[in-house]
């Protein structure tokens, strides 16, 4: 790829740009030496990659990619047996913690290896080596010290040097306090020399405390002494530090071997972690400016919708449709000064590049690109976007060398092409070039002011014209490019607006031949005209899209009407259905216990009853019926499997029944419906919830119920709630049964339980009065009750 192109299209910017985004210095400085491909294969693979880290960044946010130093320098040194610094051993520790947490990242998102195949290679082949970073983690704490427990003769070293300085302060402490000592000291302090436990004694006491003098103040007034008592235990430790400098670098040395045993991972995991770095900075870069994958283009289509320069802020840009390919190969832009025409040229070849590179760019969807194999550009003197001012001769130059270079896979670029000189030999040399150009099948994009060159881009094959809007009245661009109409220089009407005489305004049309005034007045009525269409189109296509929203609403509002309608009519005829089944439950009952009191005497009223079941069981159908037929409601129990003690519904019988087996292989299930014990096969079945019901005792279970109610309750040693439960309960119990009178015990005590009782049988249905025991009752500790 052009290197000067690269330039001119400040590519170089980009690159910058999207360097700021990687975590690593390796991964930054890739960044910056990345080029454009001209391998189509290649290209789609980096934006696939791309591709795949937007994916993950929407799925599980930010990935986890912290900073993290270069460490290959590090491992050549372990696989020579050169120790490691405990700074790089940190390093190293550092790198595979964060290599830890991506993988960890990208397994915690859901069925990542389908939709993120190729990341899912990548990380899966690393190898988090997390033996050897706890063994880096347990034995390094910072780039300065090296833990205790690295090694039990380590530790053992360190203990013996805490002992003896223990030893030498305590001795130390003793002679500074002594008051033998204390005149001749300058401080009571104990401090070191190198590496030697002193003390500052003053000069002309030397000879009252024997040592060796390490060092002295800079009046020379103070000697710091190391007494004789501690040169013993100061040379203990000293050579105790040795031995732990011995130890250290034995551990060290193991450590390096084991980074060494393991450098070919470690640099491999190094670059798959430097790529997933640059990849992550592709995608957070196009989430930044919303960005979006191009298609490779199968053809030679260059079609970019709604593109935007991705250097000038996104709330500044208008977005442009500029397509290239199919019909023409040239393009020839045309507009005033400062209308965005250099910004087109820009644009269109940056894009190119970025895409080239595996990045995306700012189009909308279904944007197409080809491959270039070259791309070439000729604006102005490699100024920035905003001035353009070059001489003839140094357009030339340039033009010259790409007319010779470029083929049928190059992108030309030229900025007021023929400029700088006569502008009818101009004219003329820029529509020989472009001849030229075309007839080598090259794509060129092209800006100039030139009527000639927009008459001739009309008649000439393979060419088109293209126009950038001016608003006259605000005298600023509008910056819209549109296809196929050519744009006016409206050099008369900015000159107007500025003030200049009309006059000098209306003789200087004079100079202008009738026929470039027809020309530049049927410019201005075709985009005049366009304008218009466009704008009308718009409305059409904001009232399409209201009416549409209000259909699909009414269509909703419909059918929640339909729902909420048939609703209603289902909850009517359940509610219906439920109200005659507790009416034929109710008769059902009466004619069971009319039977079991007057067994001999009521036939009569029993074939009455049964006709009235009959017909309450018809009404109940007929509903059942209409609920089923309106398609809403269905008994979903319906497709419950029955189990043995669930409650059922024999629709052709219309009884309850419990169930006493589960289907057999006919379907057919045993029930039992009151005293009846029968096989109905599931289909006639219907699972129910039945509601605990109101127990009716018959004489038998009363007498029986009385003779297990006692006439008394001792709710002594209770609290006063426990014992108003057990009490309500005792009285439900004897009303049951039939007790007139009984007794509660509760005791003399404080009169707690006693009140809480009283103010109970106060309000309690089943009381009729009550009073104290009275003699042989149990006096003030029982209370005596009659029941109604």
């Amino acid at each position: 790829m052009n290197q000067k192109t690269l330039r001119v299209l400040e590519f170089n910017k980009i690159t910058d740009i999207l360097s700021t985004y990687a975590a690593s210095e390796t991964g930054k400085n890739e960044i910056k030496s990345i080029l454009p491909s001209i391998d189509k294969e290649e290209i789609q693979d980096m934006l696939e990659l791309t591709d795949q880290g937007t994916i993950a960044l929407l799925k599980n946010g930010n990935a986890p990619i912290a900073p993290f130093a270069d460490i290959r320098y590090s491992l050549k040194k372990s696989r020579m047996q050169s120790i490691l610094t405990l700074k790089e051993f940190i390093r190293i520790r550092d790198f595979l913690k964060i290599m830890w947490e991506v993988k960890r990242y990208f397994e915690e998102i859901e069925n990542w290896e389908q939709i993120l195949p190729d990341l899912y290679q990548m990380v899966s082949s690393i190898d988090s080596l997390s033996g050897l970073r706890r063994d880096i983690e347990k034995t390094v704490i910072s780039e300065e010290e090296i833990s205790d427990s690295a090694s039990p003769d380590l530790f053992r070293i360190r203990k013996e040097i805490n002992r003896k300085n223990h030893q030498i302060r305590e001795k130390l402490n003793s002679m500074i306090s002594s008051p033998s000592y204390q005149k001749h000291l300058q401080e009571s302090i104990v401090t070191i020399r190198q590496d030697r436990f002193v003390i500052p004694v003053k000069q002309e006491s030397r000879g009252a405390v024997p040592g060796i003098v390490h060092d002295q103040s800079s009046s020379g007034a103070t000697l710091f002494i190391e007494p004789m008592a501690i040169v013993e235990l100061n040379n203990s430790i000293r050579t105790l530090r040795i031995e732990e400098g011995r130890e250290i670098e034995k551990i060290l040395l193991e450590l390096t071997l084991k980074v060494g045993e393991n450098e070919t991972s470690l640099a491999f995991d190094y670059d798959i972690m430097t790529r997933l770095d640059v990849i992550i900075a592709k995608s957070r870069y196009a989430l930044d400016i919303n960005a979006t994958r191009p298609t490779l283009s199968d053809g030679k289509v260059l079609d970019l919708k709604g593109c935007r320069h991705p250097l000038i802020p996104k709330e500044e840009v208008v977005a442009s449709d500029i397509r290239l390919g199919g019909d023409f190969n040239i393009l020839i832009v045309t507009g005033p000064n400062t209308g965005g025409k250099t910004v087109a040229l820009k644009t269109t070849g940056l894009l190119c590049l970025m895409t080239q590179a595996g990045m995306f760019i700012p189009v909308k969807d279904n944007s197409e690109i080809c491959v270039f194999k070259s791309v070439y550009a000729d604006i102005g003197d490699e100024q920035s976007i905003e001035q353009s001012l070059s001489t003839f001769s140094s357009h030339m130059t340039n033009i010259v060398e790409i007319v010779d270079k470029a083929d049928d896979n190059s992108l030309v670029l030229f900025d007021e092409l023929g400029a700088g000189t006569d502008p009818v030999e101009g004219a003329a040399l820029a529509m020989s070039i472009l001849d030229h150009l075309h007839q080598k099948n090259v794509y060129a994009l092209v800006t100039t002011h030139y009527s000639e060159l927009k008459q001739y881009a009309i008649s000439a094959e393979g060419m088109e014209n293209a126009s950038v809007e001016f608003d006259v009245n605000t005298l600023s661009p509008t910056y819209r490019l549109t296809i196929g109409i050519p744009g006016k220089s409206n050099a008369f009407e900015i000159s107007k607006r500025l003030g200049l005489n009309q006059r000098i305004i209306e003789n200087a049309g004079k100079y202008l031949s009738e026929e470039a005034l027809h020309f530049e007045d049927i410019i201005k009525e075709i985009q005049d005209n366009k304008k218009k269409s466009e704008e009308e189109l718009a409305r059409i296509n904001s009232m399409k899209l209201e009416n549409e929203r209000l259909l699909e609403l009414n269509k909703q509002e419909k059918i929640l009407l339909d729902e909420n309608r048939q609703l209603i009519k289902n909850q009517a005829r359940q509610e219906a259905a439920d109200i005659i089944r507790d009416a034929k439950e109710e008769a059902g009952e009466i004619i069971k216990e009319m039977q079991r009191i007057k067994s001999d005497a009521a036939k009569s009223s029993f074939k009455d009853l049964e006709a009235m079941r009959k017909s309450l069981k018809e009404k109940e159908d007929s509903l059942y019926s209409g609920i089923e037929k309106s398609g809403s409601f269905t008994n979903k129990k319906a497709a419950k499997k029955i189990r043995p003690g669930d409650w059922v519904l024999i629709k052709s019988m219309n009884q309850k029944a419990s169930a006493l087996s589960e289907a057999d292989k006919d379907g057919n299930i045993m029930v039992e419906a009151g005293i009846m014990k029968l096989r109905v096969n599931q289909r006639d079945l219907i699972p129910i919830e039945v509601e605990e019901e109101k127990k009716s005792y018959s004489t038998k279970s009363i007498a029986r119920k009385a003779a297990g109610i006692k006439s008394s309750i001792d709710i002594r040693g209770t609290t006063a709630e426990e014992a108003i439960l057990d009490v309500e309960k005792y009285l439900d119990d004897a009303s049951l049964a039939n007790l007139k009178m009984v007794t509660i015990v509760h005791g003399k005590g404080t009169g707690v339980l006693r009140n809480a009782i009283q103010q109970l049988l106060k309000r309690n249905k089943h009381v009729e009065d009550f009073r104290y025991g009275g003699y042989g009752e149990g006096g003030d500790g029982a209370t005596i009750v009659n029941l109604k």
